[in-house]
């Protein structure tokens, strides 16, 4: 079964949510067998996956819809373009944005080895989460890996019965390969342990265009924008500011999933013309936005 998640990790349960468990996972389990696994599960906007850990790699990404992925001491926000991979035993959450079509791969990991088999020199990078961009080509292997029925219980009550076929061994390969060529996206937000910044981080990310100060948001938390910044500093090795900067490049990528024109975006994100929006996101990712949000799809 999944092991239940640390605090760290879990995202607020936002009002009007519930909470389900993660759909079966060892029955998707990877093993040297079968060494990728795929799944797929419809999450509408009112659910909210439980935090849960298990043994494996996991890439996730939603063929439709928008999803908030929490992992570790970082969430990330998941449009059909990109992918999330988590390593083994990292506690992780699903919070739907948009109602969202879910696809998850299980990718099985030798004892000390992480990644989509890669070799040792190149698996430093796999250890942490990282967002990667998903090609034509990845989403139907995936769509298709996903399709492939999932094997039965054997006598003993375990999974997986029988062999793979050369169909599915094929898929695997494949999605295998495309993860390795997959270009990352500099994309995720990370997250405070101090409950007052972990409250402030929240209803930044529920809502970042409310205030656009640091004075604002620390009004709501019953802080000082000195202790704010000082707080950010200390956990987060970062600026409010940058910090911030971030929240509003994965909000402006949710959007644009949602074909929104880019003056709305601009608009609902607090920025006073497309053009000061459009500099931010090159100064960000050294890319216009018209360029990054076409990335992936």
């Amino acid at each position: 079964m999944p092991k239940r998640a640390p605090s760290t990790a879990s995202a607020p349960v936002a009002p009007g949510r519930r909470t389900i468990p993660p759909l079966d996972p060892q029955r998707y389990g990877p093993s040297m067998g079968r060494p990728v696994r795929a799944k797929a599960r419809v999450i509408t906007a009112d659910l909210q996956v439980e935090p849960h850990s298990h043994a494996w790699g996991q890439l996730a990404f939603s063929a439709t819809g928008v999803a908030r992925i929490t992992a570790g001491r970082s969430t990330f926000i998941v449009p059909p373009s990109r992918a999330v991979w988590i390593p083994p035993n990292v506690v992780h959450a699903v919070t739907v944005l948009e109602d969202a079509d879910m696809r998850t791969v299980y990718v099985h990991q030798q004892a000390g080895e992480v990644g989509p088999s890669v070799p040792a020199a190149q698996q430093s990078v796999w250890r942490e989460c990282r967002v990667l961009e998903v090609t034509a080509l990845m989403r139907e292997l995936v769509l298709e890996l996903a399709r492939v029925p999932a094997p039965g219980r054997d006598a003993a009550g375990d999974f997986p019965v029988g062999e793979p076929s050369e169909r599915e061994r094929c898929l695997a390969a494949l999605i295998l390969d495309e993860m390795r060529q997959a270009k990352p996206v500099p994309l995720g937000v990370a997250l405070p342990v101090d409950k007052r910044l972990r409250a402030l981080c929240e209803a930044v990310l529920n809502e970042p265009a409310r205030h656009t100060t640091l004075a604002g948001w620390a009004a709501e938390v019953g802080a000082s924008p000195r202790t704010v910044a000082r707080l950010f500093r200390d956990e987060l090795q970062t600026s409010f500011a940058q910090w911030r900067q971030q929240v509003l490049l994965a909000k402006a990528l949710s959007l644009s999933a949602r074909k929104r024109p880019m003056s709305h975006i601009a608009a609902e994100l607090g920025y006073a013309s497309a053009s000061a929006f459009t500099a931010m996101v090159t100064r960000s990712v050294g890319m216009p936005p018209s360029r990054f949000f076409a990335l992936g799809q």
